[in-house]
Protein backbone atom coordinates (compact mmCIF):
# COMPACT_ATOMS: atom_id res chain seq x y z
CA UNK A 1 0.00 0.00 0.00
CA UNK A 2 0.95 3.66 0.26
CA UNK A 3 2.88 3.14 3.48
CA UNK A 4 5.17 0.66 1.71
CA UNK A 5 5.59 3.05 -1.22
CA UNK A 6 6.74 5.84 1.09
CA UNK A 7 8.95 3.50 3.11
CA UNK A 8 10.70 2.28 -0.05
CA UNK A 9 11.32 5.86 -1.14
CA UNK A 10 12.69 6.82 2.28
CA UNK A 11 15.02 3.80 2.15
CA UNK A 12 16.25 4.84 -1.30
CA UNK A 13 16.95 8.38 -0.14
CA UNK A 14 18.65 7.14 3.04
CA UNK A 15 21.13 5.25 0.87
CA UNK A 16 21.56 8.11 -1.62
CA UNK A 17 22.18 10.67 1.13
CA UNK A 18 24.52 8.47 3.14
CA UNK A 19 22.46 8.47 6.33
CA UNK A 20 23.33 5.65 8.72
CA UNK A 21 19.74 4.97 9.77
CA UNK A 22 16.41 5.05 7.96
CA UNK A 23 14.30 7.96 9.28
CA UNK A 24 10.95 7.10 10.82
CA UNK A 25 7.85 7.87 8.77
CA UNK A 26 4.70 9.59 10.01
CA UNK A 27 1.54 10.52 8.14
CA UNK A 28 -0.73 13.43 9.09
CA UNK A 29 -4.36 13.00 8.09
CA UNK A 30 -4.67 16.33 6.28
CA UNK A 31 -5.76 17.07 2.68
CA UNK A 32 -3.11 19.79 2.32
CA UNK A 33 0.06 19.06 0.33
CA UNK A 34 3.01 19.50 2.67
CA UNK A 35 5.80 17.72 4.52
CA UNK A 36 8.52 18.36 7.08
CA UNK A 37 11.37 16.67 8.95
CA UNK A 38 11.93 16.44 12.70
CA UNK A 39 14.71 15.13 14.92
CA UNK A 40 17.68 16.38 16.89
CA UNK A 41 20.23 14.43 14.81
CA UNK A 42 20.34 12.08 11.77
CA UNK A 43 20.06 9.00 13.97
CA UNK A 44 16.91 10.24 15.71
CA UNK A 45 14.87 11.76 12.92
CA UNK A 46 11.60 11.34 11.06
CA UNK A 47 9.98 12.40 7.81
CA UNK A 48 6.39 13.59 8.15
CA UNK A 49 4.04 13.82 5.15
CA UNK A 50 0.37 14.70 4.83
CA UNK A 51 -2.18 12.27 3.43
CA UNK A 52 -2.96 14.85 0.74
CA UNK A 53 0.63 14.60 -0.45
CA UNK A 54 0.35 10.81 -0.79
CA UNK A 55 -2.85 10.98 -2.80
CA UNK A 56 -1.86 13.79 -5.20
CA UNK A 57 1.82 13.10 -6.01
CA UNK A 58 3.23 10.39 -8.25
CA UNK A 59 6.34 8.45 -7.27
CA UNK A 60 8.92 10.82 -8.79
CA UNK A 61 7.26 13.83 -7.15
CA UNK A 62 7.02 12.10 -3.78
CA UNK A 63 10.67 11.08 -4.09
CA UNK A 64 11.63 14.72 -4.69
CA UNK A 65 9.77 15.84 -1.56
CA UNK A 66 11.23 13.06 0.60
CA UNK A 67 14.66 13.91 -0.82
CA UNK A 68 14.21 17.50 0.31
CA UNK A 69 13.27 16.43 3.84
CA UNK A 70 16.07 13.85 3.95
CA UNK A 71 18.48 16.68 3.09
CA UNK A 72 17.22 18.66 6.10
CA UNK A 73 18.02 15.64 8.28
CA UNK A 74 21.41 15.06 6.66
CA UNK A 75 22.37 18.75 6.99
CA UNK A 76 21.09 18.94 10.60
CA UNK A 77 18.79 21.79 9.64
CA UNK A 78 16.22 20.80 12.26
CA UNK A 79 18.77 21.32 15.02
CA UNK A 80 20.15 24.48 13.42
CA UNK A 81 16.76 26.16 13.03
CA UNK A 82 15.73 25.07 16.54
CA UNK A 83 18.82 26.78 17.96
CA UNK A 84 18.13 29.89 15.87
CA UNK A 85 14.52 29.96 17.04
CA UNK A 86 15.67 29.60 20.66
CA UNK A 87 18.11 32.50 20.30
CA UNK A 88 15.43 34.60 18.63
CA UNK A 89 12.96 33.86 21.41
CA UNK A 90 15.60 34.71 24.04
CA UNK A 91 16.28 38.07 22.38
CA UNK A 92 12.57 38.82 22.24
CA UNK A 93 12.19 37.91 25.91
CA UNK A 94 15.12 40.11 26.99
CA UNK A 95 13.80 43.00 24.92
CA UNK A 96 10.33 42.53 26.38
CA UNK A 97 11.68 42.61 29.94
CA UNK A 98 13.28 46.02 29.37
CA UNK A 99 10.63 47.35 27.01
CA UNK A 100 8.26 50.12 28.13
CA UNK A 101 5.54 48.23 26.26
CA UNK A 102 5.58 45.61 29.03
CA UNK A 103 4.63 48.15 31.69
CA UNK A 104 2.06 49.93 29.56
CA UNK A 105 0.43 46.62 28.65
CA UNK A 106 0.29 45.72 32.34
CA UNK A 107 -1.34 49.04 33.22
CA UNK A 108 -3.61 49.58 30.21
CA UNK A 109 -4.23 46.08 28.84
CA UNK A 110 -5.26 46.10 25.17
CA UNK A 111 -4.57 49.84 24.97
CA UNK A 112 -0.94 49.30 25.96
CA UNK A 113 0.43 49.97 22.46
CA UNK A 114 -1.49 53.23 22.05
CA UNK A 115 -0.52 54.40 25.55
CA UNK A 116 3.16 53.62 24.96
CA UNK A 117 3.35 55.51 21.65
CA UNK A 118 1.45 58.44 23.15
CA UNK A 119 4.00 58.57 25.99
CA UNK A 120 6.92 58.39 23.55
CA UNK A 121 5.37 61.16 21.47
CA UNK A 122 5.19 63.39 24.52
CA UNK A 123 8.73 62.44 25.49
CA UNK A 124 10.30 63.04 22.07
CA UNK A 125 10.56 66.88 22.35
CA UNK A 126 12.39 66.48 25.67
CA UNK A 127 14.82 64.02 24.08
CA UNK A 128 15.44 66.40 21.17
CA UNK A 129 16.25 69.25 23.56
CA UNK A 130 18.58 67.00 25.59
CA UNK A 131 20.41 65.91 22.45
CA UNK A 132 20.85 69.49 21.22
CA UNK A 133 22.19 70.76 24.55
CA UNK A 134 24.25 67.63 25.04
CA UNK A 135 25.91 68.12 21.65
CA UNK A 136 26.79 71.71 22.56
CA UNK A 137 28.23 70.69 25.94
CA UNK A 138 29.99 67.49 24.86
CA UNK A 139 33.42 69.19 24.68
CA UNK A 140 33.11 70.91 28.05
CA UNK A 141 31.52 68.14 30.11
CA UNK A 142 33.00 64.63 29.59
CA UNK A 143 30.07 62.82 31.18
CA UNK A 144 27.66 64.10 28.50
CA UNK A 145 28.79 61.57 25.85
CA UNK A 146 27.97 58.44 27.93
CA UNK A 147 24.68 60.07 28.83
CA UNK A 148 23.77 60.60 25.17
CA UNK A 149 24.71 57.01 24.34
CA UNK A 150 22.53 55.75 27.16
CA UNK A 151 19.40 57.74 26.21
CA UNK A 152 19.72 57.25 22.44
CA UNK A 153 21.70 54.23 21.31
CA UNK A 154 20.71 51.70 23.94
CA UNK A 155 16.91 52.16 23.45
CA UNK A 156 17.39 52.13 19.68
CA UNK A 157 19.39 48.90 19.94
CA UNK A 158 16.73 47.30 22.15
CA UNK A 159 14.04 48.20 19.62
CA UNK A 160 15.97 47.08 16.55
CA UNK A 161 17.57 43.92 17.97
CA UNK A 162 14.50 41.64 17.66
CA UNK A 163 13.80 42.89 14.13
CA UNK A 164 17.39 42.35 12.99
CA UNK A 165 17.46 38.93 14.64
CA UNK A 166 14.31 37.94 12.73
CA UNK A 167 15.84 39.05 9.44
CA UNK A 168 18.90 36.90 10.13
CA UNK A 169 16.67 33.95 11.09
CA UNK A 170 14.60 34.31 7.91
CA UNK A 171 17.74 34.56 5.75
CA UNK A 172 19.21 31.39 7.27
CA UNK A 173 15.91 29.54 6.79
CA UNK A 174 15.64 30.53 3.12
CA UNK A 175 19.24 29.54 2.45
CA UNK A 176 18.72 26.10 4.01
CA UNK A 177 15.62 25.59 1.83
CA UNK A 178 17.67 26.28 -1.31
CA UNK A 179 20.34 23.84 -0.12
CA UNK A 180 17.73 21.14 0.59
CA UNK A 181 16.32 21.58 -2.94
CA UNK A 182 19.82 21.15 -4.37
CA UNK A 183 20.40 18.03 -2.27
CA UNK A 184 17.09 16.53 -3.38
CA UNK A 185 17.99 17.08 -7.04
CA UNK A 186 21.33 15.34 -6.47
CA UNK A 187 19.93 12.44 -4.40
CA UNK A 188 17.12 11.65 -6.86
CA UNK A 189 18.99 12.68 -10.05
CA UNK A 190 15.62 14.05 -11.20
CA UNK A 191 15.08 17.77 -10.42
CA UNK A 192 11.78 17.78 -12.28
CA UNK A 193 10.26 15.51 -9.62
CA UNK A 194 10.62 18.13 -6.87
CA UNK A 195 9.78 20.96 -9.29
CA UNK A 196 6.51 19.27 -10.29
CA UNK A 197 5.67 18.55 -6.63
CA UNK A 198 6.26 22.21 -5.69
CA UNK A 199 4.06 23.26 -8.59
CA UNK A 200 1.20 21.11 -7.32
CA UNK A 201 1.69 22.52 -3.81
CA UNK A 202 1.60 26.06 -5.16
CA UNK A 203 -1.66 25.38 -7.01
CA UNK A 204 -3.29 23.67 -4.03
CA UNK A 205 -5.79 25.72 -2.03
CA UNK A 206 -5.74 23.43 1.02
CA UNK A 207 -3.95 24.73 4.13
CA UNK A 208 -2.41 22.51 6.80
CA UNK A 209 -4.97 22.44 9.62
CA UNK A 210 -2.43 21.81 12.39
CA UNK A 211 0.09 24.43 11.26
CA UNK A 212 0.96 27.44 13.39
CA UNK A 213 3.22 30.43 12.98
CA UNK A 214 5.80 28.73 15.21
CA UNK A 215 5.95 25.53 13.12
CA UNK A 216 5.57 27.13 9.66
CA UNK A 217 9.35 27.32 8.96
CA UNK A 218 9.82 23.53 9.13
CA UNK A 219 7.42 22.74 6.25
CA UNK A 220 8.65 22.26 2.68
CA UNK A 221 6.38 25.14 1.64
CA UNK A 222 5.12 27.84 3.95
CA UNK A 223 1.56 26.90 5.01
CA UNK A 224 0.85 30.64 5.36
CA UNK A 225 2.39 31.56 2.02
CA UNK A 226 1.11 34.56 0.09
CA UNK A 227 0.79 34.02 -3.70
CA UNK A 228 2.07 37.51 -4.48
CA UNK A 229 5.22 37.32 -2.37
CA UNK A 230 8.15 38.91 -4.16
CA UNK A 231 11.44 37.11 -4.72
CA UNK A 232 13.19 39.72 -2.61
CA UNK A 233 10.84 39.38 0.37
CA UNK A 234 13.18 39.37 3.38
CA UNK A 235 10.42 38.67 5.91
CA UNK A 236 9.61 35.12 4.76
CA UNK A 237 11.05 31.83 6.02
CA UNK A 238 10.77 30.28 2.54
CA UNK A 239 11.92 31.38 -0.92
CA UNK A 240 9.13 31.98 -3.48
CA UNK A 241 7.91 28.64 -4.85
CA UNK A 242 7.96 29.92 -8.44
CA UNK A 243 11.63 30.79 -8.10
CA UNK A 244 12.50 27.39 -6.62
CA UNK A 245 10.72 25.67 -9.54
CA UNK A 246 12.54 27.77 -12.15
CA UNK A 247 15.92 26.99 -10.59
CA UNK A 248 15.26 23.24 -10.55
CA UNK A 249 14.04 23.23 -14.16
CA UNK A 250 17.08 25.21 -15.30
CA UNK A 251 19.45 22.42 -14.21
CA UNK A 252 21.15 20.57 -17.07
CA UNK A 253 22.49 17.80 -14.84
CA UNK A 254 22.30 16.78 -11.17
CA UNK A 255 25.02 18.46 -9.14
CA UNK A 256 25.46 21.17 -6.52
CA UNK A 257 27.49 23.25 -8.97
CA UNK A 258 24.71 23.08 -11.57
CA UNK A 259 22.09 24.09 -9.00
CA UNK A 260 24.29 26.97 -7.85
CA UNK A 261 24.75 28.08 -11.46
CA UNK A 262 20.98 27.96 -12.08
CA UNK A 263 20.37 29.86 -8.82
CA UNK A 264 22.70 32.68 -9.83
CA UNK A 265 21.22 32.88 -13.35
CA UNK A 266 17.59 32.90 -12.20
CA UNK A 267 18.20 35.44 -9.44
CA UNK A 268 20.55 37.56 -11.52
CA UNK A 269 23.24 37.69 -8.85
CA UNK A 270 26.84 36.51 -8.61
CA UNK A 271 26.63 35.20 -5.03
CA UNK A 272 26.54 31.44 -4.47
CA UNK A 273 23.89 29.79 -2.33
CA UNK A 274 25.76 26.49 -1.91
CA UNK A 275 28.63 26.54 0.64
CA UNK A 276 32.10 26.51 -0.94
CA UNK A 277 33.15 23.32 0.87
CA UNK A 278 30.07 21.53 -0.49
CA UNK A 279 30.77 22.68 -4.05
CA UNK A 280 34.38 21.50 -3.78
CA UNK A 281 33.44 17.99 -2.65
CA UNK A 282 30.42 17.45 -4.91
CA UNK A 283 30.23 15.18 -7.95
CA UNK A 284 28.06 15.29 -11.06
CA UNK A 285 25.40 12.86 -12.29
CA UNK A 286 23.26 12.74 -15.41
CA UNK A 287 19.56 13.46 -14.97
CA UNK A 288 17.65 10.19 -15.22
CA UNK A 289 14.43 9.53 -17.08
CA UNK A 290 11.05 9.75 -15.37
CA UNK A 291 9.80 6.52 -13.78
CA UNK A 292 6.29 5.51 -14.95
CA UNK A 293 3.83 5.42 -12.05
CA UNK A 294 1.21 2.73 -12.41
CA UNK A 295 -0.90 4.03 -9.51
CA UNK A 296 -3.96 6.07 -10.46
CA UNK A 297 -5.06 8.97 -8.26
CA UNK A 298 -8.12 7.01 -7.11
CA UNK A 299 -5.96 4.03 -6.18
CA UNK A 300 -3.51 6.22 -4.26
CA UNK A 301 -6.44 7.79 -2.40
CA UNK A 302 -7.89 4.39 -1.51
CA UNK A 303 -4.56 3.00 -0.29
CA UNK A 304 -3.79 6.11 1.76
CA UNK A 305 -7.22 6.01 3.38
CA UNK A 306 -6.84 2.30 4.19
CA UNK A 307 -3.43 2.92 5.70
CA UNK A 308 -4.84 5.62 7.98
CA UNK A 309 -7.74 3.38 9.05
CA UNK A 310 -5.32 0.55 9.83
CA UNK A 311 -3.04 2.88 11.79
CA UNK A 312 -6.01 3.84 13.97
CA UNK A 313 -6.72 0.11 14.54
CA UNK A 314 -10.19 0.15 12.96
CA UNK A 315 -11.76 -3.30 12.63
CA UNK A 316 -12.83 -4.16 9.06
CA UNK A 317 -15.99 -6.25 8.64
CA UNK A 318 -16.77 -7.60 5.17
CA UNK A 319 -20.45 -8.36 4.62
CA UNK A 320 -21.59 -11.10 2.19
CA UNK A 321 -23.30 -8.42 0.06
CA UNK A 322 -19.94 -6.77 -0.65
CA UNK A 323 -20.20 -3.93 1.86
CA UNK A 324 -17.05 -3.17 3.82
CA UNK A 325 -17.62 -1.71 7.28
CA UNK A 326 -14.95 -0.07 9.46
CA UNK A 327 -15.55 -0.14 13.18
CA UNK A 328 -13.59 2.06 15.60
CA UNK A 329 -11.66 0.46 18.49
CA UNK A 330 -14.29 1.82 20.87
CA UNK A 331 -17.01 -0.37 19.26
CA UNK A 332 -17.66 -3.15 21.82
CA UNK A 333 -20.82 -4.88 20.55
CA UNK A 334 -20.52 -8.55 19.50
CA UNK A 335 -22.26 -7.98 16.16
CA UNK A 336 -23.13 -5.25 13.67
CA UNK A 337 -25.94 -4.80 11.17
CA UNK A 338 -25.08 -4.13 7.53
CA UNK A 339 -26.57 -0.78 6.48
CA UNK A 340 -27.25 -2.08 2.94
CA UNK A 341 -28.64 -5.62 3.17
CA UNK A 342 -29.54 -5.74 6.87
CA UNK A 343 -27.48 -8.87 7.51
CA UNK A 344 -26.18 -9.30 11.09
CA UNK A 345 -22.39 -9.77 11.02
CA UNK A 346 -20.34 -11.00 13.99
CA UNK A 347 -17.54 -8.69 15.06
Amino acid sequence: GDIHRVYNIVQELQIASGLEMVPAIYIIDDPALNAFAVGRDPNNAAVVVTSGLLTKLNRDELQGVVGHETAHIKNRDVLLMSLCATLLSTMNMVTWLFSPKRYFTKEYGDLGDEAMWFFLLLLSPILVVLVIFGTLLIHDLPFVLPFLIFILYIPAFMLLMPFLAKLIYFAISRRREYLADACSALYTRYPEGLASALEKMANSTDQVLAASAATAPIYIVNPYREPGMAASDITSTHPPISERIRILRAMAHASYAEYDKAYREIRGIDKSVIPAYTLAAAGTAAIREAVPDGLHHIQRTRETTNALWNARKYNIINCACGTRMRLPPSFKLPEVKCPHCGRINPV
